[in-house]
């Protein structure tokens, strides 16, 4: 692994385009292999273990790993897919993303505040992704003065004294954000919103905004439950499995086992993506036999090769070919009975459908006629259907109104509030669903705090707070002078990169809870702090009893967790104390809650929850028995609060968009390698897409790669131009790769430098991080001379 090329002198460094993940100067020596068309197996065994080895825990996080995911042990820190209700594997219900995150958790090395008494941060960020996260576990709080060079131990007390004094002296309290990270217990959550909202302000940008605020934005507006409905037992037992914008392999590995057990009881699988990634295609189960010695299971029955914001088109086209076969056979393709009881908004929707031009609405998806009739076909007469999604629907320009498209396809086919029917929006961080439940929300509805008010006796601040989006022009803008992370590395995670570093460098006080360190530590405000805290596994001992928290799944099931690990340092504490200790610091006497009784035990964070938000009866008995419990889920029932009509889940009428090119335009969609989850860079492979030892390529197809004049290897520079504004990512490797014409896909958070913070989802305000238009050059070495230009320009 190869560090930044250091530059000669102090001013020189000053200079050096921080915010990037990985050097701009030198590229790693590229390995192609062809791309695997099956997910786990024995491959991921051994992956799991060589990243305990490499973080010098085979023996302590070897032990963790028996207990992830078990009934008595303590939840995945990795995604958010559930885990089975009755049984579970003794041997290894984890993944392998899983056992690398566990791996970084649990890993013996540490970071000392002798390690930044050597290591300033400059030095630090001239170090990648990679090499930053690697370097071990934060073990004390630390604070960096304003003109400083080095991190410098700091006491809790003092930390806490500081952060009271910079949100005391704020003329406002919406001159502060409050970010949250989806790895935060529902405990923490509660907590931290109840501070923030005492405090006063809304401003609440969460991972959420990044993520799935599209889905919840889209689900609450025609169902009235802003989730999914379907449970895992479901996936086992039903007709058709969509899976659109969403590589399971990678993201959700776990998702292949009941994806495999759906399949084996005869389910049919249709994948959507512009990708055929190796989880989409097969999988290797490596708890069974066959998995180990090879035997592949197939998946998906039929792959659709979507354009980039073609799903739409497609899900249109699907629609029409359905309206066709019942035209043939009247009743018995659409649910007439379901749609005349159960919703309202159809006959809109069956006008606009009816005048749609069939082949131009094919060619706009960019698959086959025959292979999306092939599609139809096979629901033509189903009624079970679940349809999930993730990111690559989401974080479209229009991803709301795809996600209300895939609703009107399921209420066509009666496919919600039935067994084995529905949508699952797949989500990513482990309580990214959790942290919204506990009202991390930077738009609360009324009613939700009404409830507050009644059960603490203060009013709390009703006007919308700040998003993510909003947050990063505020910081821009002065408005925002004080960002508390609690947990994730924003920086990484946003759109803009330079944009978002000059907002964080005019902050007054930046402050991160983490576990590791990372860019955001290193891109600061004029001061900063950094507050370590103990992960999942370890173990929570308050007053000499052994805590737990608990956690929400992507399908709704709450969880109780309890880590088993010595925490790696006697001077972390947990983040609920972080909270509380906050809290007591800056509001003092004028605050109505008791932060003390939260100090004590989690039991009584957990019978204001009960008080507060609705589900959560008995909450301290239900989350230990076996399994959890489910919330409540009105669209589940197949009960519906649209808002259009009381108990009617609405149909919407959505436009197709035009996604016309310029010439030298192509369209690019970022994503993640199989080396990571979210901004945590584990490796620099990319195992199933047959891409090793380097981050930085994009990947095109021949055709384009032949038409721009380029060939496979090349070195380019991209170009992004949206609102008027040149951007630029450089030094990137062409690699050829099954990808529709114009369409090219990189990796984040290397590219995110492009994603324009004007360039969102309609609606939920989301960075569009999966439609962006870029251009490509042949790389020129002068460009490093234009990004300063750049740099310098946004900084004046």
């Amino acid at each position: 692994m190869k560090h930044h090329d250091k530059p000669k002198s102090e001013s020189d460094k000053k200079n050096t385009d921080i915010p990037a993940t990985q050097s701009p100067f030198t590229l790693s020596n590229l390995k192609q292999e062809k791309e695997k068309n099956w997910a786990g197996g024995v491959p991921a065994v051994i992956k799991s273990l060589q990243n305990l080895s490499k973080e010098k825990t085979l023996t302590r996080g070897g032990k963790a790993l028996f207990k992830m995911n078990q009934f008595d042990g303590f939840d995945c820190p990795s995604c958010g897919w559930p885990d089975p209700d009755d049984e579970r594997s003794p041997i290894a219900e984890y993944c392998e993303n899983g056992a690398k995150a566990l791996a970084e958790e649990a890993t013996t090395k540490r970071i000392t505040a002798d390690f930044f008494k050597k290591n300033s941060v400059c030095d630090l960020s001239l170090l990648t992704d990679y090499e930053i996260g690697h370097l071990g576990r934060l073990s004390e709080p630390m604070y960096l003065p304003e003109n400083g060079t080095h991190y410098q131990p700091i006491s809790w007390d003092e930390a806490f004294e500081k952060i009271a004094f910079h949100l005391n002296k704020l003329e406002s309290p919406d001159n502060a954000a409050f970010y949250t990270s989806g790895r935060t217990s529902n405990e923490a959550s509660f907590a931290y919103q109840l501070f923030v909202r005492e405090f006063g302000t809304n401003n609440f940008p969460d991972c959420s905004n990044m993520c799935h605020e599209t889905s919840g934005f889209a689900l609450r507006s025609v169902l009235g439950v802003g989730k999914g409905t379907v449970k895992l037992k479901e996936f086992y037992d039903t007709d058709i499995i969509f899976i659109i914008g969403q590589n399971p392999g990678t993201n959700s590995p776990r998702m292949l086992n009941a994806l495999a057990k759906g399949k084996k009881n005869g389910a049919k699988i249709i994948a959507v993506n512009p990708l055929p990634e190796a989880g989409l295609m097969g999988f290797r189960d490596p708890q069974k036999v066959s998995g180990i010695l090879g035997i592949t299971a197939e998946l998906a029955d039929l792959y659709l090769p979507v354009k980039i914001n073609g799903d739409l088109a497609l899900l249109k086209a699907i629609e029409k070919f359905l309206l066709e076969f019942e035209e043939e056979d009247p009743g018995k393709v659409f649910d007439y009975e379901f749609i005349k009881s159960k919703t309202t908004g159809f006959d809109q929707f069956l006008d606009q459908l009816k005048k749609l031009d069939v082949n131009e609405i094919v060619e706009k998806s960019g698959v086959s006629f025959d292979d999306l009739k092939k599609a139809a076909e096979m629901i033509r007469f189903k009624k079970r259907i679940i349809i999930c999604w993730g990111m690559g629907v989401t974080q479209q320009h229009n991803g709301v109104d795809i996600c209300r498209e895939i609703i009107n396809l399921l209420l066509l086919k009666g496919s919600i509030g039935k067994p084995g029917g529905g949508p699952s929006p797949v989500r990513g961080h482990s309580n990214v669903q959790g942290n919204r439940t506990m009202l991390i929300d930077n738009n609360p509805t009324q009613d939700q705090l009404d409830k507050i008010q009644e059960v603490f006796g203060f009013n709390p601040p009703r006007e919308s707070g700040y998003d993510v989006v909003e947050t990063i022009k505020a910081m821009n803008e002065g408005k925002v002078k004080v960002f508390f992370g609690m947990g994730g590395n924003f920086l990484s995670a946003a759109p803009d990169t330079t944009f978002v570093a000059n907002g964080i460098r005019k902050l007054d006080l930046s402050v991160s809870v983490s576990t590791k360190l990372n860019r955001s530590h290193l891109i600061h405000g004029k001061e900063a702090l950094i507050l370590p805290t103990i992960s999942r596994s370890e173990k929570d001992i308050v007053n000499g009893e052994w805590q737990y928290v608990s956690t929400e799944n992507s399908m709704g099931v709450v969880e109780w967790s309890r880590g088993m690990l010595e925490p790696v340092s006697s001077k972390l504490i947990n983040e609920t104390h972080i909270v509380c200790r906050m809290a007591k610091a800056t509001l003092g006497d004028r605050s109505v809650v008791d932060w003390d009784r939260y100090l004590k035990s989690y039991d009584a964070v957990r019978e204001d929850i009960e008080k507060c938000i609705p589900g959560f009866d008995n909450y301290n008995v239900r989350v230990k028995q076996k399994g959890g419990f489910y919330l409540p889920n009105a669209a589940r029932d197949g009960k519906f609060k649209s808002g259009a009509s009381d108990d009617k889940a609405q149909f919407s009428v959505v436009d197709i968009p035009d996604n016309t090119l310029a010439e030298d335009e192509y369209l690019m969609a970022t994503t993640r390698t199989h080396d990571q989850f979210n901004t945590t860079i584990y490796g620099l492979d990319d195992r199933y897409r047959g891409i090793y030892n380097e981050r930085r390529v994009i990947l095109m197809n021949i055709n384009d790669i032949k038409k721009a004049g380029l060939k496979e290897g090349d070195k380019v520079d991209l170009y992004n131009f949206d609102d008027g504004k040149e951007r630029i990512a450089p030094l990137f490797i062409v690699v050829k790769y099954p990808v529709p014409e114009k369409n090219t896909i990189t990796y984040f958070p290397e590219t995110n430098v492009l994603v324009s913070i004007n360039n969102v989802v309609k609606e939920s305000n989301m960075p569009a991080s999966k439609f962006v238009r870029i251009k490509i050059r042949p790389h020129d070495d002068k460009v490093y001379e234009r990004i300063e230009m750049i740099k310098n320009n946004s900084l004046e």
